[in-house]
């Protein structure tokens, strides 16, 4: 089937537009530590990545019988909160490109509103992003559901044939795969190599692969 011609393009946050995986998962071990539960990394990039807490607590309640509850929740927010005031940084050629995309944009993320402004803020990517912010918290179900990717293309006006998603998580992937709409995969961030992300995401075979933020207009122009 030959590619739609792309009219709107939506961006996962973390991880793709923000370089904020390897502190959240700081935060996500610790607090699962103090559940009791011991995770390494690897294992929690392949259970979590790309959900949203609402789900993580779910899965441990399902696997380990101890979910995180309202105020494991609320501790884990305001220390990834204080952390990413100190540390978040933008992935690299953002600010740079968006404004080369020739099209509509919007993000739409498993976290929280209050997060996504919070790391928009803090990166400096907010005014770009203004008013074209869409949360899992808007939706019944999140990733890899398609709910989220499906409204925020309602809401901007475009039919999901003639969206583009980025997302570097598989949950993500299957979401836009979902939503009927075509994905590229970014495995820019710190995280992609010690998550498994390039091996994880060639698995489903996004209509793309790429690395480097400043590619991305060139790889859009380039589509059929």
């Amino acid at each position: 089937m030959t590619a739609q011609p792309i009219d709107l393009v939506i961006f996962d946050c973390d991880g793709v537009l923000v370089d904020s995986e390897p502190l959240a998962m700081r935060v996500l071990i610790e607090a699962i530590g103090r559940q009791g539960i011991t995770l390494d990394a690897e294992h929690a990039y392949r259970e979590f990545l790309g959900r949203s807490l609402a789900t993580i607590s779910k899965t441990l309640e399902d696997s380990h019988g101890a979910p995180l509850g309202d105020a494991a929740l609320q501790s884990m927010r305001t220390d990834l909160y204080a952390l990413f005031r100190q540390e978040l940084k933008a992935n690299s050629g953002l600010p740079e490109i968006l404004p080369r995309l020739g099209r509509p944009f919007c993000v739409a993320s498993s976290s929280q509103p209050e997060r996504i402004r919070l790391s928009l803020e803090t990166t400096g990517l907010l005014p770009h992003f203004e008013g074209n912010i869409y949360s899992s918290s808007m939706v019944e179900n999140g990733k890899p559901a398609p709910d989220l990717f499906l409204h925020a293309a309602k809401q901007m006006g475009h039919a999901p044939e003639r969206c583009l998603v980025i997302e570097d998580s598989p949950a993500g992937v299957k979401a836009a795969r979902a939503a009927g709409m075509q994905v590229f995969g970014f495995i820019g961030g710190t995280h992609a190599e010690p998550a498994g992300l390039p091996q994880a995401l060639a698995a489903l075979s996004p209509d793309r692969i790429f690395s480097d933020m400043q590619n991305l207009p060139d790889l859009i122009g380039s589509r059929p």
